[in-house]
């Protein structure tokens, strides 16, 4: 059996449901239409999983320069085209920032992308604020 993914919390509940044979007893006594796959299409709707965009080829060659650069500090301008990226593939709206913290952690999510697609390009731990 095909393992399935999940898209919200109601795609969660619909396979626990039949992990446990909730469903066969509710289409037992409910019948078949008992109103659980709207249930599901809603519950996914108001608590969908975020799952981040697949980088574009343009996306993908601006980190690969720009990751390496960033250590310490990062320009302004180099910081407004990160989040360019950083906002579309998270479907976000960050805005430039002070917050090391902040920056780190939205560099960790990017780094986990795009090691995504070539696993050794960029190592553990480089061109983070923390090093």
């Amino acid at each position: 059996m095909a393992k399935r993914v999940s898209k919200g919390f109601g795609d969660t509940v619909a396979k626990f449901t039949e992990v446990t044979g909730i469903d066969k007893v509710v289409n037992f006594i409910a019948g078949e239409d008992c109103g659980c796959n709207k249930r599901k299409e809603v519950l996914n709707k108001l608590f969908p999983y975020k799952t981040p965009e697949c980088l574009t080829e343009p996306e993908y060659k601006l980190l690969e320069e720009l990751l390496p650069q960033i250590s310490v500090k990062i320009k302004p301008s180099q910081q407004i085209e990160f989040l360019k990226v950083y906002n579309r593939v998270f479907k976000t709206n960050e805005r430039p920032t002070s917050c090391a913290s902040c920056l780190n952690d939205m560099l960790r999510k990017t780094r986990i992308v795009f090691n995504e697609y070539n696993k050794e390009s960029f190592p553990e731990g480089q061109g983070g604020f923390l090093g």
